[in-house]
């Protein structure tokens, strides 16, 4: 007998499984509070005041930098502008920042400012006529931001517009999953069984595959030929692109179903309040600060898993109560 999607149900679960699931779940908070209390950042605004002769490179993190005296390599910041009001007779770099160059002063290698504006007091600057200057002008205070405080990637702001975007979110993968079920039931029935009794194999498939994929993939762009590397490009971002969007499908669906079952008293037999509610539930997890990497990184690595296992067939057990 074949399963529907509508007749599938999650096997009974041990109290083992039961445990891991608990201890997952705690494993998840205690990450969410660590990092939260770990997540220190100061507004200071500190500036690293180079004076004299220095023979190195001198660099400033999350703090401007300047030269009033003479700096034999290079200036960077990350995080704050460089100011140069004396000699650098290599490179001048920042990133979330600016350079400045003051009257008098001197650069002797190139310009990188991405984030913000390279300016010259002197017209023409006093730099050497071989020197480049690279700028990308664009979200400096984002990056700004980014370097002084990279834990801010992993936090989310709490703001009515980040709501709003997750509301969208939760739509956009409820309509796309509801798409998914109703062109391809059979597909979605059989990969949300494949994954309730063999979650293990599909999550170790998947990240075989995930390494395979990436380092071939780049070892093609690194030793072929430039056609070659298009090709496989285009080829690994369309995997890519399937693989998210069917195991997504899967892993909402199969969520859901175990959520009706463990903890919603309505909508039991109802297939798109199962796909509202594991949709919901990822969307939640992928927005917890620190957790969404995890989460995301799950997330990829079943959906690979999923992909590469689609032509295989689960062998149901006669004790599990339903025939292959």
């Amino acid at each position: 007998m074949v399963i529907t999607h509508s007749q599938l149900a999650l096997p009974r679960t041990s109290l083992s499984k039961v445990d891991l699931n608990r201890i997952f779940v705690l494993l998840l908070w205690f990450l969410v509070f660590v990092g939260v209390a770990c997540a220190q950042s100061s507004g200071d605004e500190k500036v690293v005041l180079i004076e004299g002769t220095n023979d190195s490179t001198v660099f400033g993190v999350g703090n401007s930098v300047r030269v009033t005296g003479t700096v034999k390599q290079g200036a960077m910041s990350f995080g704050g502008d460089v100011i140069v009001e004396g000699v650098v007779e290599g490179d001048v770099a920042t990133i979330g920042g600016s350079v400045i160059q003051r009257p008098g002063s001197r650069i002797g290698g190139d310009v990188i400012v991405l984030g913000g504006i390279y300016h010259a007091d002197d017209t023409p600057p006093n730099r050497n006529p071989a020197a480049k200057t690279m700028m990308y002008a664009g979200y400096q205070q984002e990056l700004r931001d980014l370097m002084r405080n990279p834990g801010g990637l992993f936090t989310p702001r709490w703001t009515p517009s980040y709501f709003g975007t997750r509301l969208l979110v939760v739509l956009f993968w409820f309509l796309v999953s509801l798409g998914f079920t109703a062109a391809m039931p059979g597909t979605i029935s059989r990969g949300v069984a494949r994954l309730q009794l063999t979650s293990v194999r599909v999550a170790a498939i998947g990240l075989i595959g995930v390494v395979v994929l990436f380092v071939g993939v780049l070892l093609c762009l690194w030793v072929m030929p430039e056609p070659i590397r298009v090709l496989v490009g285009l080829l690994a971002l369309l995997l890519w692109l399937v693989a998210s969007l069917f195991g997504r499908v899967i892993l909402y669906a199969a969520t859901g179903r175990w959520l009706q079952r463990k903890y919603v008293p309505f909508g039991k037999n109802s297939e798109a309040v199962a796909l509202l509610l594991g949709t919901s539930f990822w969307v939640l997890l992928t927005s917890l600060p620190y957790v969404w990497p995890f989460m995301a990184t799950f997330i990829l690595i079943i959906s690979f898993g999923l992909a590469l296992t689609a032509r295989y067939r689960v062998n149901w057990r006669a004790s599990s109560g339903y025939a292959a």
